[in-house]
């Protein structure tokens, strides 16, 4: 990945163009250590609200329509979004930190 992106950066200073390096991108936040602690996989619902607290908002579930496709509920803290698959955490995904961040849209609410 570093390749690739100095590999990109070359490419745009030999092509006359200004460098953005000054962007975040939240892959790169991502690979980092967390600063705090994450909802581990297959905790329980209850476990995460005890661990850290109320979520900020509990989004509609999605899913469902048939039985092989299981209903996904997600909660959202300030730092993270958390994935439930029958009241068990199947994955948590980083929110992005600020506007000037690169990374994936908002969730769908």
């Amino acid at each position: 990945m570093k390749q690739m992106i100095q590999a990109l950066t070359l490419a745009a200073l030999m092509a006359g163009a200004p460098a953005a390096m000054a962007d975040t991108l939240l892959i790169d936040r991502a690979h980092e250590k967390p600063a705090v602690a994450l909802p581990a996989r297959g905790e329980t619902a209850s476990q995460v609200e005890a661990r850290f607290g109320a979520p900020q908002e509990k989004l509609e579930p999605r899913g469902g329509q048939k039985r092989q496709w299981p209903v996904i509920n997600r909660w959202v803290y300030p730092a993270f979004t958390v994935y439930f698959e029958r009241q068990r955490v199947i994955d948590v995904v980083a929110n992005q930190a600020g506007p000037e961040e690169i990374g994936p849209k908002p969730p769908i609410r």
